[in-house]
C-alpha cells in the first residue's frame, strides 16, 4: 500500500482537474472546427493566414483526440506537449498580429500562451488522479 503526502495528493488532484478542464476545452474547440466551421473551412482559414491547409485537419484531429485523451488520462504528458505546439501556433499565426490582449479585435496572443503554459504545467504533473494511463 502506498501512502501519499498531502502535497502529493494535492498535485494528483490538481493534475486531474487540469486534465478535465483543458481536455474539455480542446474537445469543444475541435468539435466547433468540425461541425461549425467544417474541416474544409478550417483548412481554408489556415491557408488564408499562410499555413498549409492540411494543418487545419491536423489541428481538428489533435484537439478532438487530445481533448479525449486528456479527459481520460491517457498519455497526458505527451498530449500536453503536443498541445503546446498547437497553442503556440495559434498564438503566433492566428493571433500574433492582434497584439497582446485577447480582448483586442481578432484576439491577441495572450490567451493561447497562457494555455500553453498551463499545458507545460500539466506535462510536468503527469496523469494525476483517476487516470486510465496511471501507472500503479
Amino acid at each position: 500500500m502506498t501512502f501519499l503526502t498531502d502535497a502529493e495528493r494535492n498535485a494528483d488532484i490538481a493534475a486531474f482537474i487540469l486534465r478535465l478542464a483543458t481536455g474539455a476545452f480542446f474537445l469543444v474547440h475541435g468539435l466547433i472546427k468540425l461541425f461549425v466551421f467544417t474541416p474544409a473551412g478550417t483548412a481554408g482559414y489556415f491557408q488564408s493566414i499562410g499555413l498549409p491547409g492540411a494543418l487545419g485537419y491536423l489541428t481538428i484531429a489533435l484537439e478532438i483526440g487530445g481533448g479525449l485523451a486528456l479527459i481520460l488520462g491517457i498519455a497526458t504528458r505527451y498530449v500536453s506537449l503536443a498541445m503546446i505546439g498547437v497553442l503556440l501556433g495559434a498564438a503566433v499565426f492566428g493571433h500574433g498580429g492582434n497584439g497582446f490582449t485577447f480582448s483586442n479585435p481578432g484576439g491577441g496572443w495572450e490567451y493561447p500562451v497562457l494555455w500553453a503554459i498551463t499545458m507545460l504545467a500539466l506535462a510536468l504533473l503527469g496523469d494525476g488522479a483517476y487516470s486510465l494511463g496511471r501507472r500503479r
